[in-house]
């Protein structure tokens, strides 16, 4: 994966992220403030604001980059958690050029981590560790460092089966656990944009043929 790759995973990423504010939105309407499709594109959009420069760092100044981008221009919940995240990924891989699968995969943890740490949350709570957590847990299982594309496909399905599970819990962290019981029956928004982002990389991978 060269820069021109990195480049167009992250740009295809936040597109499809900008694209989905409205269904982000509605589902945050019903659970939330209603927000968070407007946040994650304004993070978003700022990312893309800055991707020239971005894209010419190391990959983990690139993460610590995004991730500082994200904090200081997302509202709510998401940028401190999305920005914990790609902290801890540029932390992991700081200084790296050849990434291997145990590193990748460390990596990978570091981040999911993070969002546990800084959302005191956990699998089941209905939040985007809903879809994180096995997504991670996947990751490690598969990933040998020759199918990146077959494992993102499969993290791409874990994810949205991640969201239909958010759907029949009870929220109990975050806005959404003050409504109890009426938070069952909408799917998190928090874990539709982790699958969202999850989906799109994996499409990106496929179409550059990134193995």
């Amino acid at each position: 994966m060269d820069k021109s790759d990195f480049k167009a995973i992250i740009e295809n990423t936040c597109n499809n992220i900008i694209s989905n504010k409205e269904l982000l939105n509605s589902l945050d309407a019903k659970i939330g403030d209603g927000d968070h499709g407007t946040n994650m594109a304004r993070g978003s959009q700022a990312i893309l604001d800055k991707l020239e420069t971005l894209t010419d760092l190391t990959i983990g100044d690139s993460f610590n980059q995004m991730a500082m981008t994200l904090i200081s221009s997302v509202g709510g919940a998401s940028g401190p958690l999305y920005g914990t995240a790609l902290m801890k990924l540029g932390m992991s891989l700081k200084g790296q050029d050849d990434i291997d699968p145990s590193l990748m995969k460390k990596a990978f943890t570091d981040a999911v981590d993070g969002i546990k740490m800084r959302g005191k949350s956990d699998y089941g709570c209905k939040t985007m560790l809903d879809v994180l957590i096995p997504a991670c847990e996947e990751f490690s299982l598969l990933y040998d460092g020759s199918n990146l594309s077959e494992t993102f496909n499969k993290l791409s399905e874990t994810g949205k089966k991640g969201v239909e599970y958010t759907v029949g819990i009870k929220a109990t962290k975050g806005r959404a656990s003050y409504l109890g019981d009426r938070s069952i029956g909408t799917a998190d928004p928090g874990a539709t944009s982790s699958s969202i982002i999850l989906t799109s990389l994996s499409n990106s991978i496929d179409s550059l043929e990134v193995k």
